[in-house]
């Protein structure tokens, strides 16, 4: 009896065996047209092996390339499509650059300081306004995110100046930010909150 391992490392193991020994047959056909029907027909097959996947762009393309794999390049047929070259298979991706920029706070992240220094930039001074308590709450939920003890609201008011370059000082007592608990409970901030008169 014959094991699968003893026979030869499949290319892709998706496929199975079958699959593989039928590109197998295939490159071994000498007429070029009979040669080109056999792989039309193979492709067919791996397609039905996956047809949850037929939905996605170009997957006869990918199919193709299978083929060309499984064959290690040989399979000498018309492909309809210009399939992958042996020495880009194995070449190793472009070096992603990184951005190095320096953050002054990670918990509020880079996006949040470009949202303050626009915010610092605004003209109208009532958009201004909602802007700065939708940047102040949203700071104090990403504060709280990662310190889960309750924040002091001078803090998040006392970062803000500083990450505006002072530009956007606020007071304490005529502006109030959202509640521990309110920020814990998912409560949405979009009215701006006005301290109640007594």
């Amino acid at each position: 009896m014959k094991y699968n391992t003893d026979e030869k490392r499949l290319a892709l193991p998706d496929y199975g065996r079958n699959i593989q020994n039928m590109v197998d047959y295939c490159t071994q056909i000498e007429d070029r047209e009979e040669r080109d029907q056999c792989a039309g027909t193979i492709i067919n097959i791996m397609g039905n092996m996956f047809p949850h996947l037929r939905d996605v762009n170009d997957f006869k393309h990918i199919l193709w390339d299978h083929l060309a794999i499984m064959s290690d390049f040989n399979l000498d047929v018309d492909y309809p499509y210009e399939v992958l070259k042996k020495e880009d298979l194995y070449k190793r991706p472009p070096h992603l650059k990184y951005s190095h920029s320096r953050i002054t706070y990670r918990h509020y992240g880079k996006i949040m300081e470009r949202m303050i220094l626009k915010a610092t930039e605004l003209e109208d001074e009532e958009e201004k306004s909602v802007m700065v308590r939708l940047l102040a709450n949203h700071m104090k939920k990403s504060f709280m995110t990662w310190n889960k003890d309750s924040v002091d609201n001078r803090k998040i008011l006392k970062d803000l100046d500083e990450l505006s370059g002072g530009q956007l000082v606020l007071d304490e007592e005529s502006f109030r930010l959202a509640e521990n608990k309110d920020i814990r409970n998912g409560v949405n901030y979009k009215k701006p909150f006005v301290r109640k008169s007594r």
